[in-house]
Formats: C-alpha cells, sequence, structure tokens
C-alpha cells in the first residue's frame, strides 16, 4: 500500500458531510477537487476568512455538477461560536487553517499562537460539541525539534488533536498528518528559483541544505487514504525522498551561479519527520509510519494496515532520507 501515489478508498467519502478549515489555500483546493469529483460527498464546507478567496472559487466551481454542494463560510478559527456553527450536522473536519509563514510568526508570535494553538482549540471544542466523527489535523516536519515558532505551535496543535480523542471519550476519532515541503505551496522555495531561472543566479542561504518533497496530489492521497484507516490517536508520516538546494538549482537551470546568503534565524539544515525520542512509539511499513498515543495503536489497525514495530532508535531526518531523482525533481516542480 503505497500512501501518496494513488487513493485506495474513496468509498469511505460517498454520503458524508466535510468541513474543511483554511479550505481556499492550496491543499483546500486540491481536496475539494478529490470530493466533488471522485466521491459522491453530501456536502463540502468551506470555511476560510479570505472572501475574494471564496468568491474566486465560487467561480471555479460554479458550472461543476456538484456545485450546490459547496457551502462557504466566511469566519475565522479564532472565533469559537462561529466555527462550533459552522460544524453542525458535520461528519469530518479536515483542520488545515493556520498561519504559516516562519518570518511572519516571528515577527507576530502572539498571532500565531492564537490562531495555530487556541484556533486549533477552538476547532476540536466545535467538534466535540456538534459530534462530529472525525478530525484530522494537518502538521509539518518543522513540529520536530522545532527551531521556529511556527514548528512549536504545530507540535502544540499535534498534542491538542491526538489528546482530545480521549478528552472526547473516544467519541472523536482524531488524528494528525505530518508531513514535508509541497512543492510549489505557499512557503515553498520552488516558486523563488523558477522565478529567478532566467536571471542568471539563484540566492539560496546554505548550499548543504536538504528538504522532504511532495507534490500536493501526493499530499492529498496521503491526506484521504489515512482517513479511512484511522481509528484514533494516530500520528501518520509518509516516507518521502528529499532534494539538496544545489541538485534544485541544477534541475531548473544548470547555467545559474548559485549565491548564499546566510542560514536566517528559525532555519534547519535538515528537517527532521520523527525524532530519536518518537522512534521507539514508532510502527512502520514499506511505505509509511505511525506513531502511538499512550494507547498504542489498535489492534485493528496493526493488522489491516500489516503494521511492524520499530524496536530500534533512529532519526528520520532529510539528512538520511533517500535522494529523489533529477528526473523526479523535475517532474516534481512540473518543468
Amino acid at each position: 500500500m503505497d500512501i501518496i501515489k494513488q487513493i485506495y478508498n474513496k468509498d469511505y467519502y460517498n454520503n458524508k458531510k466535510i468541513l474543511i478549515t483554511g479550505g481556499t489555500g492550496t491543499l483546500g483546493n486540491i481536496l475539494t477537487d478529490f470530493f466533488l469529483n471522485e466521491t459522491t460527498i453530501t456536502k463540502v464546507c468551506i470555511f476560510s476568512r479570505d472572501e475574494f478567496k471564496q468568491h474566486n472559487m465560487k467561480l471555479k466551481y460554479k458550472n461543476h455538477k456538484n456545485y450546490d454542494n459547496l457551502r462557504f463560510y466566511i469566519g475565522d478559527i479564532r472565533d469559537a461560536e462561529r466555527i462550533k456553527y459552522a460544524c453542525k450536522d458535520i461528519d469530518i473536519v479536515f483542520h488545515t487553517a493556520a498561519l504559516k509563514q516562519v518570518d511572519a510568526i516571528e515577527y507576530n508570535p502572539m498571532e500565531a499562537i492564537k490562531t495555530n494553538i487556541i484556533g486549533t482549540q477552538n476547532v476540536i471544542m466545535a467538534c466535540i460539541d456538534n459530534n462530529v466523527d472525525q478530525l484530522i489535523g494537518i502538521s509539518t516536519d518543522k513540529c520536530v525539534a522545532p527551531a521556529n515558532l511556527y514548528g512549536a505551535t504545530k507540535l502544540c496543535l499535534e498534542k491538542l488533536i491526538i489528546s482530545a480523542y480521549e478528552y472526547s471519550a473516544f467519541k472523536l476519532k482524531t488524528s494528525v498528518l505530518r508531513y514535508g515541503n509541497v512543492v510549489g505551496s505557499r512557503g515553498s522555495v520552488v516558486p523563488i528559483f523558477l522565478n529567478q531561472k532566467d536571471k542568471g543566479e539563484f540566492t539560496v542561504t546554505d548550499r548543504r541544505m536538504t528538504r522532504f518533497t511532495l507534490t500536493i496530489q501526493e499530499a492529498c492521497n496521503f491526506i484521504v487514504n489515512c482517513v479511512t484507516v484511522s481509528k484514533g490517536g494516530e500520528i501518520f508520516v509518509p516516507k518521502l525522498k528529499k532534494y539538496t538546494l544545489p541538485q534544485l538549482c541544477n534541475v531548473i537551470n544548470p547555467n545559474n551561479i548559485v549565491t548564499e546568503t546566510g542560514i536566517r534565524p528559525g532555519e534547519k539544515l535538515h528537517e527532521d519527520m520523527i525524532s530519536e525520542a518518537e522512534s521507539l512509539n514508532v510502527w512502520r511499513t514499506d511505505n509509511f509510519y505511525v506513531i502511538q498515543d499512550r494507547f498504542g495503536i489498535k489492534e485493528e489497525v496493526i493488522n489491516n494496515l500489516n503494521l511492524q514495530r520499530n524496536t530500534e532508535i533512529f532519526k528520520y531526518s532529510s539528512e538520511n532520507a533517500d535522494l529523489i531523482s533529477d528526473e523526479e525533481l523535475l517532474e516534481q516542480i512540473n518543468l
């Protein structure tokens, strides 16, 4: 079972009612495409602050055969009453809303705490109060041994969502999906390099830097697959390949010079997906890992996924991950 290559149980979503926080973002759009095109979904609710992006989404889907199944809520997850209202009569909540820009968060730390931490707790309570069946939190590799506040807030998001499974008396089935950089998404370096492609120079912070990589479609596949196998309390982590910054520059334009600008505060040379401290709470397959909560992984999940318990201390880092080929990387960035 390759959890990022294809979707293997789309029928799970038939006749479900779904809400996506931050639904106008890149991930929200690709999930909406999937639900409207690949399932017999009853309702997809888009919850976000940006009325202009909502307007664009309405135009995008206005002629879609399932447009009547779309709902748009303007709101902020900081507003507990608004998100509580939006979660009425919902089966599954995909929580993607967050402040994500590392530099902006370092300058405005309390705003990130209000959105990424307090906002997440508001989503959790809205789900519990409305008897939502399932809550999925979207995390990041930056939450592992975080070097910046963004990563720290995502670490808090993970702890809040996993603990909510027990807090709800195991009625709200919660899980977290932790993965690396999505190629071309907001915050990705790829659009910057593509903009510099014909200018004779790439600017990188440090040549030694490595990053995990996956496409937005692979992220979508990972998410919708994990939801169908979750029984509550799991953190799912895909096995991904890495790229190096010199490699990325070379495949975009090998004739450009590469200039180092110096590593910025909050940046790491390598990102981690699983820390040594977590490694003894990990179950593995050929294509992904599952990190257990304090109650352990359900026997049903172990059997269904053929999970094997990890018994050795290890660190899953972009430093030691397999290197993506130039051909695969070119395909990912669509050049």
